[in-house]
């Protein structure tokens, strides 16, 4: 490690609290799939800030839409209207063409400043929409094992891994966590205690795990059957990532509330939920807010993200790097199949699953895919998570697939 390295992390290590696992780089500025550490050395970014720079970083027109609202008007609070919120909500909503039936209108949106935030006030959505719109005593929120919800205390008492909750105890009431992928167990334990269920289509933190699309489609008739809410999680898997706006249109789901976050301002701190306008009812004035939740500065930088995502069809670009990606890292697989064990996941969202003869070796895989200059994540302890920024090239994954391909052949 460099001098400059060694420093950073020395100050970091004495001021910063040690929450974060940090990997071995400092990192200094960034453009498109590029990023530069202190002593300049480039590194092809196959992580794109946990699915957060979709649109690779420094983008020079986001770049401009800050700047530019930064020189108008940064801050006023949510007591007053504000024209790039409104334009940010319209623009969101065209995204999500989810009429509830009623009125024909597709939703409303709530604007927080993070995924944690966003799934908070999810749950918050659906006690009140019950109690104050239906007058019914429901409260629980039906989660599954392996999930990933978020770090305040109502959202890691959602998700389904207890590392997240260690030493956190007592957790909020109100939550039933049931195995993933069984809908018999999901059945059993709704109630008339019920008010909804929040999952993930992909789980990201749990390994990149895809669920088959019928039992998809079995959670929300469940749902539609018991009167219950289907809230999706679309933190990491929206805008664009699995080669959809959202991955829950690749079934033809209706959720009744979708939180988001991550990619939505390409870097800055902003998240948000989707509802329906009937569910939406559920918050009035007064009944949830925040401080900073759609401020002029990220809405702006959001409305120009969704802009470039639309204008550039990145959608459709992200099936189509997926399919090429999940076809290098599946002849990989074939070619090493003591070393992959399996290849998985939808558009640029992709988990490549270690093997049995890599057992006890995944970290420094991990570490020597670092040190060659790619940066990517191992979760769960054997899954290479790879969510690189949508404007990727072909010749960037095939130069990753054969670094790989290298790398596992020494282990």
């Amino acid at each position: 490690m460099s001098e400059k390295f060694e420093a950073l992390k020395d100050r970091t290590m004495k001021s910063v609290m040690n929450t974060y696992g940090r990997y071995p780089l400092a990192l200094d500025r960034g453009k498109a799939c590029t990023l530069f550490d202190l002593d300049g050395r480039e590194y092809l970014d196959l992580l794109a800030g946990i699915a957060v720079a979709n649109l690779g970083h420094s983008h020079p027109e986001v770049t401009a839409a800050i700047a530019k609202q930064a020189g108008e008007l940064v801050h006023v609070s949510n007591l007053f209207f504000q024209e790039p919120q409104v334009d940010l909500a319209e623009a969101l909503l065209a995204t999500w063409p989810q009429a509830d039936g009623q009125s024909g209108r597709t939703g409303r949106v709530f604007f927080c400043n993070s995924g944690a935030e966003a799934n908070e006030a999810a749950i918050k959505l659906a006690r009140r929409y019950m109690h104050v719109v239906r007058g019914e005593e429901r409260h629980e929120v039906i989660t599954l094992t392996n999930s990933f919800h978020g770090r305040t205390l109502a959202t890691l008492t959602a998700t389904g891994q207890d590392k997240v909750k260690e030493g956190f105890h007592p957790l909020p009431e109100g939550f039933v966590t049931v195995p993933s992928g069984d809908l018999e167990a999901l059945k059993a334990a709704m109630t008339g205690k019920t008010a909804a269920v929040l999952l993930e289509i992909i789980q990201g933190e749990g390994g990149v795990k895809p669920f088959p699309e019928e039992y998809l489609k079995g959670v929300q008739a469940l749902c539609r059957e018991q009167g219950v809410l289907f809230m999706v999680d679309e933190i990491q898997t929206g805008l664009c990532r699995t080669g959809k706006w959202w991955a829950h249109q690749h079934y033809g789901l209706t959720p009744d509330v979708v939180s988001v976050a991550k990619a939505l301002a390409n870097g800055l701190p902003m998240g948000a939920i989707m509802a329906t306008e009937a569910v939406s009812a559920g918050f009035q004035p007064g009944s949830h807010a925040t401080t900073f939740g759609g401020g002029p500065v990220v809405a702006a930088a959001a409305t120009k993200t969704l802009e470039i995502m639309t204008r550039d069809r990145l959608a459709e670009r992200a099936a189509r790097m997926g399919d090429f990606a999940m076809a290098l890292f599946e002849d990989l697989a074939a070619a090493m199949p003591g070393k992959i064990a399996q290849v998985r996941g939808l558009g640029l969202m992709i988990g490549v699953e270690l093997g049995q003869d890599v057992s006890g070796k995944e970290q420094k895989v991990w570490e020597e895919l670092i040190r060659l200059g790619f940066i990517l994540n191992l979760t769960q302890g054997n899954v290479l998570r790879l969510l690189p920024p949508l404007v990727i090239e072909q010749k960037d994954l095939e130069r990753f697939a054969r670094a790989l391909g290298d790398v596992l052949g020494n282990v």
